[in-house]
């Protein structure tokens, strides 16, 4: 060792610094979320009439968890679970919230936002919040240091059409006048165009496919070929939201930072396929059942997650997952530990997406949604669920069990063959459930 070899390392303990490479920098946390999109309906799906290049190009850029999840089958408590990482029933955000001071995300919950800011990122919200709309539940008193949308469920899309909650920028109401899903285009682009020098987390929660179903001329006139008029209508709509998550993907890579960016994509719940929901023309082939029910077609979305020159691209993974899981792998990314008394109950999905680790995320899942229910372990299920999904009147079904490794769609009961498997998943459930707590409002009936 030379001279000059060992003043350098002088130097370098005398700075407080070992001689190594900088820390690479903080990811930037994209996570975009749908609303009321059918499991088919995207391009790596399957799906044949409604062009989705730019979900397509996403998902190819990272891995595609075809059983992906969600932990209820209705908007607003999915977006609970989604933001704190917990089950929503362990704090009573069971069902869609109604207006009032009282309902929405509990105050005792910390969101994946306030995680991040406290981390030194700058966060932002595009979109629907749908988490409460008392001032004290604003998403810029739930960790959000920008917003720029509407408070409620769902919102007209047109200018003028349609009663609607306040399109609002921060706490200011806004006169909109864009197609309200190229105005969250606008906004998310400009979002990552102005924090472009610092770490962000941008969550861009698109209302779009939910109901009312309004589309632009020219995406109308783009899928004058399908008959049906609703779903025509939604093929204009999905097409206006995949548009937008290709042009804050081109933005990310015009500026350079795609290769600096996780982005996760999911979908908030199934597609409302039967009667008693707010119905949009969405298919869940080849699922069973619609949102509002623990069936697969209500639970099971689309769900992608790339991070470019960072995480492998082009894999497809059967694994469960659920997006209770994001709160954690974002934060891992964003080098934040999860501490036990947070109670977290997602996974971090980072292993599971850069190494050989072929054993499953979850011991199993599970979801509550009054008196329907679920648990699925390995490649079992057991689910109550709503009789209206089989053209009833409501009401909840025997428990029934299914094997999705050999029937996805949820056809063949198998409670008589196997009735210690259905015995051993409701002890499961049995056990998870006592963590639960009465829901805080709701019935489970309202539509969202």
């Amino acid at each position: 060792m030379n001279r000059v070899t060992i003043l350098a390392i002088l130097l370098g303990f005398a700075l407080g610094s070992p001689a190594r490479a900088a820390d690479p920098p903080k990811p930037n946390i994209l996570l975009v979320v749908g609303d009321d999109m059918g499991y088919a309906d995207v391009g790596v799906h399957g799906c044949r009439d409604i062009p989705t290049p730019h979900l397509d190009a996403l998902a190819r850029a990272g891995t595609r968890f075809t059983s992906g999840y969600v932990s209820g089958p209705y908007c607003s408590p999915t977006r609970a679970g989604l933001l704190t990482g917990r089950y929503q029933t362990r704090f009573g955000h069971e069902f869609n919230p109604a207006a009032g001071p009282d309902v929405g995300l509990p105050l005792t919950e910390t969101t994946l936002a306030d995680r991040l800011r406290a981390a030194g990122y700058v966060t932002g919200l595009v979109g629907k919040w749908h988490l409460g709309n008392a001032p004290a539940r604003h998403p810029q008193r739930r960790g959000f240091d920008e917003f720029f949308g509407f408070l409620g469920g769902a919102h007209p899309y047109q200018p003028g059409k349609g009663k609607a909650d306040t399109v609002l920028r921060g706490t200011t109401p806004v006169d909109e006048k864009e197609y309200l899903t190229d105005a969250f285009r606008r906004e998310a682009v400009a979002f990552v165009e102005k924090h472009r020098a610092r770490p962000f987390f941008l969550y861009l929660a698109f209302n779009a496919v939910h109901t009312p179903m309004q589309a632009t001329d020219a995406g109308l006139r783009q899928f004058g070929s399908i008959p049906n008029q609703t779903r025509r209508t939604y093929a204009a709509m999905m097409a206006s939201m995949d548009d937008a998550v290709g042009a804050v993907r081109a933005k990310l890579r015009e500026l350079k930072l795609e290769e600096n960016t996780l982005v996760f994509f999911v979908s908030d719940n199934g597609g409302p396929t039967m009667a008693g929901t707010t119905t949009n023309g969405s298919a869940n082939t080849p699922l069973r059942g619609s949102k509002r029910t623990t069936l697969e077609g209500g639970v099971r979305v689309p769900y992608f997650v790339a991070w470019p020159g960072r995480l492998p691209a082009g894999r497809t993974d059967d694994r469960p997952v659920i997006q209770l899981d994001i709160l954690p792998t974002a934060l891992s990314a964003a080098g934040v530990e999860v501490k036990p008394e947070w109670n977290v109950e997602g996974v971090n999905l980072i292993p599971y997406l850069s190494g050989p680790t072929l054993r499953p995320p979850h011991e199993a899942l599970y979801w509550r949604f009054g008196q329907q229910m679920a648990v699925r372990q390995g490649d079992y299920k057991l689910v109550r669920y709503d009789t209206a999904a089989d053209g009833g009147k409501g009401g909840v079904t025997g428990p029934r069990l299914y094997n999705l490794a050999t029937d996805v769609g949820e056809s063949t009961d198998l409670m008589t063959r196997e009735p210690e498997k259905a015995k051993q998943l409701q002890a499961l459930w049995d056990t998870w459930n006592t963590r639960n707590v009465a829901p805080l409002w709701g019935g489970g009936k309202q539509k969202g």
